[in-house]
């Protein structure tokens, strides 16, 4: 039976305080006081019998209990966003929005065509998509501020809560510009790689373990030029406009490799590989319109899987 004394204010002070890992931050983005914050946590842990957060040196970190309760908290802000959602829409004949989370190895390559062959379909749904780090999106669809995530499958721990369609599988590839010196054949590219900017994806993103892996097994301990970035356009912009190596995964430079303006140095990087998807929370149930999405994304995935 549900407790009477729990409030839609308690649920959402709740799951913002777990997105921003702040206090501070959750006040300021719900518009209140911190001391209103703190006092709304603390009748929820009332209510609860238990802590749902903990100190962390100078922040906090959510508990045990916490995540279990995140789960539920979230599906069911999602559940009454879904709801409002749906009274808007008898009212005013719009349909709900879509809102998808597109890791960059999709953004590119993938998302585009789907997005055409879902607007053919009519359905009149609105569609926000965002990119960003994978734990970042992951989060906002844990919550319920995404319905999708699109990318590659992340760490079973991130997974909890949710569920991963496997559409296909791709690796890492080393990107540089047509006509890059390493493209001769004539140097060892792995004794060489240090004597240019390398790009690496950042420590949060998913393929990063797979890359200190790869350069490790080939003898590389640490790079001297070395910048890490997670936007795709400086990139695309930097490695065009110079001599510096791009570790990416194969889906963001795809187009750029088959155009002939960026180049794969010849490696085998075939140990890199790992699945790409669909993520959704386990508790969802996809609307119409997202049933629609995710198949044009199935179908898109299909093409591009055809080229390669």
């Amino acid at each position: 039976m549900v407790d009477a004394r729990i409030k839609f204010r308690h649920l959402q002070t709740f799951v913002e305080v777990a997105r921003q890992k702040s206090v501070v931050k959750a006040a300021d983005l719900l518009n209140v006081t911190q001391p209103a914050v703190t006092k709304t946590i603390r009748e929820l842990e009332e209510v609860l019998g238990v802590s749902v957060f903990e100190r962390d040196g100078r922040g906090i970190k959510i508990t045990r209990y916490g995540e279990v309760f995140l789960r539920h908290a979230g599906a069911a802000l999602t559940a009454l966003r879904q709801g409002l959602d749906s009274v808007s829409q008898e009212r005013s004949g719009d349909v709900p929005p879509i809102r998808v989370g597109a890791l960059p190895t999709v953004s590119t390559r993938i998302m585009p065509r789907a997005m055409g062959l879902f607007l053919e379909e009519n359905t009149g749904a609105r569609i926000k998509i965002v990119t960003g780090e994978n734990a970042v999106l992951l989060e906002q669809l844990r919550v319920g501020d995404l319905d999708l995530v699109v990318g590659r499958l992340a760490a079973p721990d991130r997974m909890t809560g949710f569920s991963f369609e496997h559409l296909y599988s791709e690796q890492v590839v080393f990107a540089v510009r047509a006509g890059h010196p390493l493209l001769s054949g004539k140097p060892s590219i792995f004794a060489h790689l240090g004597d240019y900017p390398v790009l690496m994806p950042t420590r949060a993103s998913i393929i990063r373990p797979f890359v200190e892996r790869f350069l490790i097994a080939n003898g590389i301990a640490g790079l001297p030029n070395q910048i890490e970035t997670v936007s795709d356009s400086f990139g695309r912009a930097f490695v065009r406009s110079s001599d510096a190596i791009w570790i990416i995964s194969n889906g963001v430079v795809a187009t750029d490799i088959e155009d002939g303006l960026l180049a794969a140095l010849p490696i085998d990087t075939s140990e890199t590989k790992g699945p790409v998807g669909l993520t959704m929370r386990t508790d969802a149930i996809p609307s119409l319109p997202l049933s629609i999405l995710m198949q044009t994304i199935r179908e898109a995935a299909g093409v591009a899987l055809s080229k390669d």
